[in-house]
């Protein structure tokens, strides 16, 4: 019997010890869908600090205690899904052309962190110098479930076939269904056919329409209403927002997530008006102005 309470102690304070070192993700808080949660997207990562779409860009992030890590989708020549927000190589890396163009062993060999330092010499570090354009496996490889995933399909029409290949890599690493929370990866577009068809096949998998500032002037109600048939939010430009619009968006139960807000004063006039989340290349700013805003 003494055996048997020595053993039971020290099994629960290995399971409180485990407990203690498993690091808290931002995964496992809350409902990441409830329209009460003001969600805080690092647009491209951290992007305002170091290079954008890379695995150093991510994981500042992640310190940042961002909701979500945003990932831009391109296909390689050779059918891999890479994190590049442009479809050429030429602003982010020492390369040059289209990605479709290449392979991603060709990807593979350019340098993604130089340009930063160049355009940003204030915020440049030497490490930045040979960062890799990562794929979509590397970063669902290095975070698994200790993040959340905001992917949007970039130019779909571009690369067929896009669609089936990002499903089948979130089915990989058990993110879908039942292996994850709701919420766990959101998938955005400006693809209205895209977001259709991972609706289609994916019903489970949340979807958020994004918008042009020309396409918030002429939003109706009949045009939200179609988006929430395949969609659970809208994704707009924070410039073409004011109260009324916002209004209009929240009233028909979206989510509401607008692009890419990195001034205090906007984000605060945002959450007055009551967008339920931003992108910003500024994830630390922008979980201040959150806890501030809270406090008021």
């Amino acid at each position: 019997m003494r055996k048997n309470r020595i053993l039971a102690l020290v099994l629960l304070s290995l399971g409180l010890l485990s407990f203690m070192v498993t690091p808290v993700s931002a995964a496992s808080k809350g409902n990441l869908l409830s329209p009460d949660r003001i969600l805080t997207v690092a647009h491209r990562g951290a992007s305002g600090y170091v290079p954008e779409h890379t695995i150093l860009s991510y994981e500042t992030a992640q310190k940042m205690k961002a909701d979500y890590i945003e990932l831009d989708l391109q296909m390689t020549k050779d059918g891999k899904l890479i994190v590049m927000h442009d479809e050429k190589l030429d602003r982010t890396t020492n390369g040059t052309g289209w990605v479709k163009d290449h392979t991603l062993a060709d990807i593979k060999k350019l340098d993604a962190g130089s340009w930063f330092n160049k355009a940003y010499p204030e915020k440049a570090k030497p490490q930045y110098a040979g960062l890799k354009v990562p794929t979509l496996e590397e970063v669902l490889d290095r975070f698994g479930k200790h993040a959340n995933y905001y992917i949007e399909t970039k130019t779909p029409d571009t690369y067929p076939g896009m669609e089936e290949k990002l499903i089948a890599s979130l089915q990989k690493h058990k993110l879908l269904d039942k292996h994850a929370k709701r919420g766990q990866v959101m998938i955005q577009s400006f693809s209205k056919e895209s977001l259709v068809k991972i609706h289609q096949l994916q019903p489970n998998l949340p979807t958020v329409q994004l918008l042009e500032a020309k396409q918030m002037a002429s939003m109706t109600d009949a045009d939200l209403e179609e988006i929430k048939t395949y969609a659970v939010g809208a994704g707009p430009d924070y410039k073409a927002l004011n109260a009324e619009n916002v209004s209009m968006i929240r009233s028909h139960g979206l989510l509401l997530h607008p692009y890419t807000v990195n001034t205090e004063a906007d984000m605060r006039r945002l959450l007055d008006w009551g967008v339920t989340g931003v992108f910003t290349n500024y994830p630390d700013i922008f979980q201040h102005v959150k806890k501030d805003y809270k406090k008021s």
